[in-house]
């Protein structure tokens, strides 16, 4: 089965509204994007091949300034020099709208600066910093596919985009595994279209290889319905401290149902409450809310919402924010990740700990020997 739900195009030219979730800056230009839909992927230029030797080919690297460096507010610490383990960061969709000088359409080009500018001021910041407490944080950049991959009706077209994308980041990772891993644990994350080509290199390369499965402490499948039967092995993580699983979940207001609830997989998405980091549906409520991020990256909101998981949703009453009475959004997709932050960077210790203290056990001497 695939992760690939239809997306909702109303989230797009909302985002620049929605305070809370504005990480994920549109990249628009003049041409809109339904022009773009039935144009055939195999009669359009692509992008250039890219070279992950190049250090301008990551939007984050360890030993590199970046913005995945950043911190929301003093008294957190970027750990990355001391980190035990790593992650590996796949950004979701930037690239909806028009191609830069009118030249490439289904998917987007790791040498555009503008676009570089967008990837890595909203979804490396606002969301890939979440690691940076506890990991390394490796980013790459790739020829992402255009947002009308997800729902045009040319679906060989919107399959090559994102098939192409996806070549990119599973290069991408084995060049990491060659020259920067060294044997290191790590953790695959992502978000939408990061979560589509995250669950296929774990599906694809990290399942079937059991040594690297021992290295896997966790993943963050984050904006995607994952089907029950898309891992063979892979279990959904179903406590804070959990390892070798993988989490995901995708935030609606509560009561909201969207328009491809079943035909995209949303009816029974394997689906973690990242209050409780459990599968369960209880209410979690906003007093276990550890803080959101506000859409400049330099405040906090605390107990900004509750959180539930209903029918593989994860679904929220409206978020405690300034200027909510003028927010009327049901998709809270583009906050995924900045609804949750200080949650999700605590749960990140917490796997990372709990996965270091496995490994101690297992090369300790036994007790018991004579």
């Amino acid at each position: 089965m695939k992760m690939l739900p239809k997306y909702l195009r109303h989230w797009i030219w909302i985002v620049p509204l929605f305070c809370i979730g504005c990480f994920s800056i549109p990249f628009t230009r003049s041409k809109p994007i339904e022009a773009l839909v039935e144009s055939d992927f195999s009669l359009l230029p692509q992008p250039p091949e890219v070279d992950y030797a190049n250090e301008t080919s990551w939007a984050a690297l360890p030993w590199r300034k970046d913005m995945a460096d950043s911190l929301p507010r003093t008294g957190l610490s970027d750990a990355q020099a001391s980190a035990n383990v790593d992650v590996f960061f796949i950004h979701p969709t930037i690239y909806t709208g028009s191609p830069a000088e009118k030249k490439y359409y289904w998917n987007a080009d790791v040498n555009d600066s503008i676009m570089n500018a967008s990837v890595d001021g909203s979804s490396i910041l606002f969301q890939s910093t979440v690691f940076n407490g506890s990991c390394r944080v490796f980013a790459p950049r790739y020829r992402q596919a255009h947002i009308s991959a997800f729902y045009t009706r040319d679906r060989a077209s919107g399959e090559a985009a994102l098939e192409l994308a996806y070549r990119d980041v599973k290069k991408a990772f084995c060049h990491y595994l060659e020259y920067y891993n060294n044997g290191r644990p790590f953790i695959i994350a992502g978000h939408s279209q990061g979560t589509r080509h995250g669950g296929k290199l774990l599906h694809d390369v990290i399942e079937p290889d059991a040594q690297l499965l021992k290295r896997l402490v966790a993943s963050y499948l984050v904006g995607l319905p994952v089907p029950p039967d898309y891992f063979s092995s892979l279990p959904l993580c179903d406590d804070p401290e959990d390892i070798n699983c993988f989490v995901s979940w995708c935030t609606f207001q509560k009561g909201y149902y969207p328009p491809n609830f079943q035909s995209s997989g949303y009816n029974n998405a394997l689906c973690v409450n990242p209050l409780s980091w459990k599968a369960d549906t209880l209410i979690v409520p906003r007093s276990e809310n550890l803080g959101g991020i506000a859409w400049k990256f330099n405040k906090v909101i605390p107990k900004i919402n509750d959180a539930r998981v209903h029918m593989g949703m994860l679904w929220i009453q409206e978020p405690r924010v300034p200027g909510r009475m003028f927010i009327n959004l049901k998709n809270y997709h583009v906050g995924d990740y900045n609804l949750f932050w200080f949650n999700i960077r605590e749960n990140v210790k917490q796997r990372c700990d709990a996965y270091m203290k496995q490994q101690a056990k297992l090369l300790s001497p036994s007790e018991h020997t004579e």
